[in-house]
């Protein structure tokens, strides 16, 4: 029973992370931004990098969430708030008492 919880987890978590890939790319498309050029934004040097994370394979450094922001010309409080609630759910409705609206 523990590993179907866990399993379920995982499923969970990897629905968010491409849920998250989808709103990403929806602000770097509505930026007017290829992948490649975001990619020279935020000095991540490859485009690969971006397109893993909007497929959901990956996700961004927290350290390096301003200067993901200021690419997408995004506040960074509100580019903050966004993804964590594809990549820390729990803690986004711990910190902001509601479901993530993601």
């Amino acid at each position: 029973m523990a590993t179907q919880t866990v399993l379920a987890e995982d499923m969970a978590r990897q629905r968010l992370r491409k849920e998250g890939g989808a709103w990403l790319r929806q602000r770097r498309e509505a930026a007017g931004l290829s992948q490649r050029e975001l990619a020279e934004r935020v000095e991540v040097g490859y485009y690969t990098f971006v397109s893993q994370i909007e497929a959901g394979r990956g996700r961004i450094p927290a350290e390096r969430y301003s200067v993901w922001a200021d690419a997408l010309a995004m506040k960074p409080r509100e580019f903050v708030r966004s993804i964590m609630a594809y990549y820390e759910p729990t803690t986004y409705q711990i910190l902001f008492g509601e479901e993530p609206q993601a």
